[in-house]
């Protein structure tokens, strides 16, 4: 039986009409969104400096230093649900506009000092330590903007348009993704890919003050929301709104229905639509990092209006079926997508996966499942070696079981390697010099022999189908467009204005921080373990489908409520 969300159909305050924008509903949105935007820049510089970063803080090899600057990346979602509860109670208990004046402050100073944070060749293990401290810290900001932006803009909003007013706020996730971009982009033409590798990176980081500047400035002039300031003056604001939120049976139903019939699902189709897509084209393809994001770029400004589009047609046909249908097109359409990308983006390597297969003979119990929370501890076993090294270069392979204790080998057509297990040296974090010595001719001989199999060590620029990956990444984003486009007032009309801001807050960021901010290094570690560049995709198809049989079963039509109510 489905649930009924916590609001309940009703007469709107005389305050809101159906007219057109008033120049205060304007100025609300404006000022919410822009604000918004550039803590999302903040937010995704690190993400979309991911591979430089690696390079600044971690030590190890490229392989397991990504991971752990995904991990890093990861943090920052990991602790979203947290600023959602430590925000989100202050915002129902002191106000929506102070609340995420607070957050901007936030996020906008760690950012600045991850532009001035030392390198670890600089200043040791503490670089890594105080850059996921500012991760984590900006993670705890965002968790208290995201809720306090849309049920501002929902709270001024006419009945009848919520869907279209709170679709700005729904734009500047990717607006701030693209900024990011942008300038990322512009510093790299102006400097020099050499030089921004060594020091440039920073520019976008210390850039951002002066846009913490001018959040700080919009958020200062704005006022507080009618229906807050109403309930204050009545006195019914909630002295408690995490109990009440969260331990009322009814309320944890409405919140837990959030999370699993909409929330989760959205979170992993948007974090595969902006940022896997991201990976894949520069990690598992080697399209060159700039190529990368002019391409990312142009498919982010041609599917952002349709945030809008689907926000405004969210208030006519209702919310529910367009987000769930964006997660069930989405999770029947990846696999081929993805095959086309690598088509048209390396089309050299798709050649190489198809004629020259690729098998790796191992016993199954030395092979594992290579995610290190670390980014230091290595992986000795023969098999282990061999299937990092073909993941390193984009190369799917077909494992095949070996009796016990056989030593790994890898098959290149007709040519075999035999790997090695490794010894380590004795504070057990690295290879000792022989085996580092083998596994660099190990690596020299595969390189070779996949070079020799067509394999290309980067994808050739020239052959790069640029319009046809822009229309694949399109639709990509048009997905995301779909299930992100009306969600936010279909949060903030589930549940009753006192405790709105904490209750709408936690599911979002559980699903966003933590089934889509993990997604990157989850999807990267199944490819390692399975050998399939494709097999990542399995993690946001299955909760996709999941998400929307929950959904589709359990989740009520919203777009008729009445968020005025208390109860």
């Amino acid at each position: 039986m489905a649930i009924t969300p916590g609001n309940t159909v009703g007469a709107v305050p005389p305050s809101t009409t159906t007219a057109g924008l008033t120049k205060e509903e304007r100025k609300v949105i404006a000022a919410s969104s822009l604000g918004t935007v550039f803590e999302w820049y903040d937010f995704y510089l690190y993400g979309s400096l991911a591979t430089i970063i690696a390079k600044q803080f971690f030590i190890g090899d490229p392989n397991t230093t990504f991971i752990f600057a995904l991990l890093a990346f990861a943090a920052g979602f990991i602790v979203r649900p947290f600023g959602a509860l430590v925000f989100g109670r202050l915002g129902d208990m002191i106000g929506r506009k102070y609340t995420f004046l607070i957050t901007i402050l936030l996020m906008g100073a760690s950012t600045f000092l991850v532009g001035i944070l030392p390198s670890y060749a600089q200043i040791g293990i503490a670089a890594p330590i105080i850059l996921v401290t500012l991760r984590i810290l900006q993670g705890l900001a965002l968790g208290g903007e995201y809720g306090g932006a849309a049920t501002y803009v929902a709270e001024h909003a006419p009945h009848g348009k919520r869907g279209l007013f709170t679709a700005f706020i729904q734009t500047t996730a990717t607006i701030g993704l693209f900024l990011s971009l942008l300038v990322i982009l512009g510093t790299r033409t102006l400097i020099g890919e050499e030089e921004f590798q060594a020091w440039g990176w920073r520019i976008p980081f210390l850039i951002s003050v002066v846009l913490l500047g001018i959040s700080v400035w919009i958020r200062l002039s704005m006022n507080e929301s009618p229906a807050f300031a109403k309930m204050k003056a009545e006195g019914k604001t909630s002295k408690a709104p995490l109990s009440e939120a969260f331990l009322k049976p009814k309320n944890a139903k409405i919140a837990l229905l959030a999370l699993l019939g909409l929330t989760m699902g959205q979170a992993v189709v948007w974090y595969t639509g902006q940022f896997y897509a991201l990976f894949f084209l520069t990690k598992t393809l080697k399209i060159a990092d700039p190529t990368a994001n002019i391409l990312i770029a142009i498919a982010l400004l041609l599917a952002t209006p349709f945030f809008i589009i689907f926000g405004a047609l969210s208030d006519k046909i209702g919310r529910k079926w367009i987000i769930l249908g964006g997660c069930a097109i989405a999770a029947a359409t990846y696999f081929p997508i993805f095959k086309a990308i690598t088509h048209y983006g390396n089309p050299a390597l798709e050649t190489a996966l198809r004629t020259a297969p690729v098998f790796v003979v191992a016993d199954p119990a030395t092979c594992s499942f290579q995610i290190d929370a670390t980014g230091t501890r290595k992986f000795p076993s023969s098999c282990d070696i061999a299937t990092r090294m073909l993941t390193a270069a984009s190369v799917s392979y077909n494992r095949i079981d070996a009796p016990a204790g056989t030593v790994a080998t890898i098959k290149i057509g007709t040519t075999e390697f035999k790997s090695f297990n490794a010894v380590m040296t004795p504070d057990n974090l690295n290879f000792n010099d022989a085996s580092k010595a083998s596994e660099a001719a190990l690596k020299k001989e595969v390189t070779g022999a996949l070079a020799s199999a067509g394999y290309p060590e980067k994808a050739d620029p020239a052959a790069i189908n640029k319009p046809m990956l822009v229309v694949l990444l399109f639709i990509l984003v048009l997905y995301v467009t779909m299930v992100y486009g009306p969600i936010a007032a279909m949060l903030v009309e589930m549940f009753p204005t006192r405790i709105r801001y904490t209750s709408m807050s936690l599911p979002y960021h559980i699903g966003n921080g933590w089934f889509g901010g993990l997604l990157p290094t989850t999807a990267f570690a199944l490819v390692a373990f399975k050998g399939d560049i494709y097999y990542g995709l399995w993690y946001p198809i299955i909760i996709a489908l999941t998400t929307f049989v929950i959904g589709a079963l359990f989740v009520r039509e919203t777009k008729d409520n009445n968020i005025y109510a208390n109860d």
